[in-house]
C-alpha cells in the first residue's frame, strides 16, 4: 500500500498532540487476509479520543461524528500502535478532536503516520441528553 490519496493532507515527521492510548496490534486483530482490520485501528482511536475529550471537558460523553478519515499506510501483527490527540474545536456541547494513529515497526525505532482522522463527541448527562460544557473545565494541550 502507498501513501494515502491525493486529497489528503502530507503526513506530518512526527506526532502532534498528547499520547492517549498504546497497544500492540495482535493476531487477534486481522481481517480474513491476515490485515489488521481497519475497524479495530478506528476502535482504537475513539477510544483514545473520548478519553482525550474526558479530560477536556469533565463529561460522559458520546462519538457522534468520524470525518477526514486518513488511512495511508497499514499497520501488522506486532506493531506497537500509539494514538494522539489534539483539540481542534470546543462548542457549547460538543468537542472536535484531532487523532493520529502511529506505530513503531518490529526492528524499527522510527515512527510512522498510519491514520488520522476528526472524531466529534457530545457531553451527555447520566440520562444521555446532551449537556453544556463547563467553560471552567480545564482545557488540555492541543
Amino acid at each position: 500500500m502507498s501513501d494515502t490519496s491525493v486529497h489528503a493532507q502530507p503526513a506530518p515527521d512526527q506526532p502532534e498532540g498528547e499520547l492517549s492510548v498504546r497497544t500492540v496490534a495482535m493476531p487477534a486483530d486481522t481481517n480474513q487476509n491476515g490485515d489488521i482490520f481497519g475497524g479495530w485501528l478506528l476502535s482504537q482511536m475513539d477510544l483514545a479520543g473520548t478519553v482525550y475529550a474526558y479530560k477536556i471537558i469533565q463529561s460522559r460523553n458520546v462519538t457522534v461524528a468520524i470525518e477526514a478519515m486518513t488511512f495511508r499506510k497499514p499497520v501488522y501483527v506486532g506493531d506497537v500502535v500509539s494514538v494522539y490527540v489534539t483539540t481542534v474545536r470546543v462548542g457549547r456541547t460538543s468537542i472536535t478532536v484531532h487523532v493520529e494513529a502511529w506505530v513503531q515497526r518490529r526492528k524499527e525505532s522510527n515512527l510512522i503516520l498510519v491514520t488520522d482522522g476528526n472524531y466529534t463527541y457530545v457531553a451527555v448527562d447520566d440520562q444521555g441528553h446532551p449537556q453544556e460544557i463547563r467553560r471552567d473545565a480545564p482545557q488540555g494541550r492541543g
